[in-house]
């Protein structure tokens, strides 16, 4: 049995001492194509991966009724704020944009727009991090993501809502 364990060990540190390297995060950009979003991303499991809720637009204008666009902006203005909230969530936990592998979009049809998601003001928004367009310069570490028109968020002055999925090594 003796014999057995140790042979087991020697096994183990041989084996440790051969060990894959560590994978990097792995981005699969969409062929031909410069939309600012990743094809699928690959995550090594030397990452350590980060689920971040979905985060809601700040208030803009005290003075509006809670519950109301006017207290909340158009898409573009809701989509800024809650980018910059994501921002400022991953950079409480030692993260930044570019750790970004994942994200959801939720979009409620806007009335000023007849109804339809504004799809152009989110990515008005959404360029400013990630892209070419990124500030203060290009970012090129694009998450694979999805963007829906829902019917509505919990608050009727909401036109957006965002949850994203870091990953670090």
């Amino acid at each position: 049995m003796k014999k057995a364990f140790a042979t087991l060990l020697l096994c183990a540190a041989v084996g440790s001492a051969f060990a894959a390297p560590k994978a990097e995060i792995v981005r699969h950009k969409i062929p031909n194509s410069d939309f600012p979003i990743a094809l699928a991303v690959t995550i090594p499991p030397t990452a350590t991966i980060h689920f971040i809720s979905g985060q809601v637009p700040a208030v803009v204008n005290k003075d509006a009724p809670g519950d109301s666009l006017e207290a909340f902006g158009d898409t573009r203005t809701q989509s800024e704020s809650v980018l910059r909230k994501i921002k400022e969530i991953l950079q409480g936990m030692k993260l930044e944009m570019s750790d970004v592998v994942k994200m959801q979009v939720f979009l409620v049809g806007d009335p000023a727009k007849g109804g339809k998601a504004d799809t152009k003001g989110f990515m008005e928004a959404y360029t400013q991090y990630f892209g070419a367009g990124a500030q203060p310069g290009p970012q090129p570490n694009l998450p694979a993501r999805a963007v829906v028109q829902v019917a509505g968020l919990s608050n009727p002055g909401w036109l957006v809502e965002i949850e994203v999925v870091a990953a670090k090594k």
